[in-house]
């Protein structure tokens, strides 16, 4: 079963954000848009790339109105320590969430029992808590979080223009489709 159009389950976790520990709830991701990205563990390979990168674009995710949330398989402990060790990592200004028990990971359907990790895995959710995009894959392949902020503007667009669709390779101020009959077959 998908979890498209599903509401977030109910979960409490501890993270490492600026400086501080936080708790971070299904709460904390309602009442605005928010980007929650599974990776395997800190102190990989891959991952810092990919926390640097949400970090590139953490100000247009804020402008977008969305809160951005690295979920990896340690602490909250090894993300402050991966925070001050990683050049990277340190680049970081949203909350590291920690999942050791591996709730969420299980919850969102990236977990691999066989390792104990994550896979990579984004899921986009609307302020109702509703997950609207998600794409899991192969933990050797590294997102790009300009994609993942392409696909937030398209889930914001659509959420705010009912009956709109937003085509392949749509970007914020591109046109859109109505669909209808009169479309089909002509496009």
């Amino acid at each position: 079963m998908s979890l498209i159009n599903t509401v977030i389950p109910s979960f409490k976790a501890h993270a490492f954000h600026n400086g501080k520990f936080i708790d971070v709830t299904d709460a904390s991701l309602k009442g605005k848009w928010s980007v929650v990205i599974f990776m395997p563990a800190a102190f990989t390979f891959n991952c810092p790339t990919e926390v640097e990168d949400a970090a590139t674009h953490y100000a247009e995710f804020q402008k977008a109105g969305a809160e951005v949330y690295i979920v990896t398989t340690d602490t909250q402990f090894s993300h402050k320590v991966w925070h001050e060790t990683s050049p990277a990592v340190g680049k970081a200004k949203f909350p590291l969430v920690g999942d050791p028990t591996h709730t969420l990971t299980r919850a969102f359907g990236v977990h691999i029992d066989e390792e104990g990790l994550a896979l990579r895995g984004t899921f986009i959710i609307n302020p109702e808590g509703v997950i609207k995009t998600l794409e899991i894959h192969d933990n050797a392949i590294a997102r790009d979080i300009a994609e993942t902020l392409r696909k937030l503007k398209a889930a914001q667009y659509v959420a705010a223009n009912p009956g709109e669709v937003c085509p392949a390779k749509w970007k914020d101020g591109d046109r859109t489709l109505k669909p209808s009959l009169s479309l089909v077959g002509k496009i």
